[in-house]
């Protein structure tokens, strides 16, 4: 039975992500801040610790973790981020650190740990951005770091081939999360504060080539691909999983 790591898992698509795996009998460890309903129902296959992604110490934890309980780390997948949209003249220190210590800098570290502990065949899978592509308006911190996300795919996977270790990053569009919901309200959004309903609508029709947008399991689904061995001879790539907005 393999093991895999997932960070942000408590909640959205990183709660989804958890349970995928859970139902293809991996041993999960659940990784966040604090825990909710979910973490009180994985079984006897999932795991909960708590832990703040931004400091390298909860990596080497989660780890740890997973070595004492199974004896091995199979899959890493960072998948703790936030995203809130903010005009470059209201970007202070504080945002902009937590910007890309949450969304970096967790990366970086979750993948450091990782490679320390996996042996040949293990997968490392980073929860990237469609943001990590192209810019937008009111979102350049945002995009920063996920831009920096994929340079850190891109990169390991080049160091870790010689280790038979394998990144790649997926990289979604909108996943309609509560914190995304919550974001799209803000007036500096996309949706300008007004009917996000209605703006997504809008976004689907105009944007999308399958006319809708992804759903979480499917970003799970992703992910399960690129974990197990059907995807062994895929690395250094950033999947889009968009429905077609940015066709490449």
């Amino acid at each position: 039975m393999k093991t895999v790591i997932v960070t942000g898992a408590s909640q959205g698509i990183g709660k989804e992500i958890a349970k995928y795996f859970l139902n293809k009998s991996f041993k999960v460890i659940v990784n966040a801040r604090k825990p909710t309903a979910f973490c009180d129902e994985l079984g006897e296959n999932g795991k909960f610790i708590s832990g703040d992604v931004r400091l390298l110490q909860t990596h080497k934890l989660l780890v740890e973790e997973a070595l004492d309980w199974t004896g091995q780390l199979d899959v890493y997948i960072n998948n703790a981020g936030v995203s809130w949209w903010r005009s470059i003249d209201n970007i202070d220190e504080e945002f902009l650190n937590s910007m890309i210590d949450t969304n970096l800098k967790s990366v970086f570290w979750g993948c450091q740990a990782a490679a320390q502990a996996m042996k040949g065949g293990g997968s490392i899978i980073n929860i990237s951005s469609l943001a990590s592509k192209r810019g937008s308006a009111n979102n350049s911190a945002y995009c920063a770091a996920k831009f920096g996300v994929n340079g850190v795919t891109q990169s390991l996977a080049k160091e870790l081939g010689s280790k038979d270790i394998r990144v790649n990053a997926v990289c979604p569009v909108y996943v309609k999360t509560d914190n995304l919901l919550d974001a799209l309200k803000e007036e500096k959004s996309p949706a300008g504060g007004g009917d996000v309903k209605q703006y997504f609508s809008h976004f689907e029709s105009q944007q999308a080539a399958l006319k809708r947008l992804p759903l979480a399991e499917e970003i799970a689904k992703a992910c399960y691909f690129l974990a197990e061995s059907q995807s062994s001879a895929i690395t250094g790539q950033c999947i889009n999983v968009d429905c077609g907005v940015l066709p490449q």
